[in-house]
């Protein structure tokens, strides 16, 4: 491809066109492609590019903790995780209709990663996603009455199509707390979806807000149209863990054998 071709494909922005038109081109002539389907192939390569780009953006925005996959979920270490039920999740219909997710169990059992890959499936789906724990938000929103941003703030944990908040029930909350994960939890009702993570079983939702009205509030509007994913598993990393260690005890022996 010359110089001044690929130049006016990058003013108009086609650069996935410019990525492949040279292969196309081979490709065309080998396969004696009409033109029609040429520009076709040339078409499709722009809108997957175009997709691509969008996702990475996305993700970038999404401010996960980490890239944890669906793929890369251990199911057969956690046999109490529906696997069936997992991947029908990740169709993401619960984003489409405005339901929440809440992944019930021990530190270390996964809860995390499933959120986080259920959040990328919903990207590649074009959705708008947003992750960050219960902790940090809330802080966030503390902080931001402080130069009056409040608002501003409130309008960016609601209106993405899916917040994730993970490690509901790490710290007590507050009635400043309370009343701010209250306007969230409100205004994202039957608006946009939730998936909470947490180590507390149901029935200690309740003991983690501070005021009884509002938890009563908040429980209602959340459990609504909400799915509950319980694991009883034991952790994954501790697992990992003392599998390190059993390694080093090994490695020991052997070298004081020597």
């Amino acid at each position: 491809m010359n110089d001044v071709l690929n130049s006016k494909l990058k003013n108009l922005k086609l650069s996935g066109i410019a990525k492949t038109l040279d292969s196309r081109n081979e490709e065309a002539l080998k396969d004696n492609l009409s033109y029609m389907e040429f520009f076709e192939m040339l078409v499709n390569d722009e809108v997957i590019n175009r997709q691509n780009n969008g996702n990475k953006n996305r993700i970038k925005k999404a401010k996960f903790s980490q890239y944890k996959t669906l793929e890369e979920y251990n199911f057969s270490y956690q046999p109490t995780v529906n696997k069936r039920f997992i991947y029908n999740l990740a169709t993401c219909e619960f984003v489409r209709k405005n339901e929440n997710i809440a992944f019930i169990g021990p530190p270390g059992t996964g809860k995390t990663h499933l959120a986080i890959a259920l959040g990328i499936k919903a990207i590649s789906q074009g959705y708008k996603v947003l992750f960050t724990t219960v902790n940090e938000m809330l802080e966030d929103l503390y902080i931001s009455r402080a130069d009056n941003s409040f608002q501003q703030k409130l309008r960016y944990y609601v209106n993405c199509d899916l917040l994730i908040l993970d490690e509901l029930g790490l710290k007590k909350l507050n009635q400043n707390s309370i009343d701010d994960f209250y306007e969230i939890i409100s205004r994202r009702y039957e608006k946009g979806s939730i998936i909470v993570t947490t180590n507390k079983v149901f029935e200690e939702w309740a003991r983690i807000f501070y005021d009884p009205v509002l938890a009563t509030a908040i429980l209602d509007r959340f459990v609504h149209h909400c799915h509950f994913v319980v694991i009883k598993g034991e952790s994954y990393r501790m697992k990992q863990r003392e599998g390190v260690i059993k390694n080093l005890s090994k490695e020991n022996k052997i070298s004081s054998s020597k």
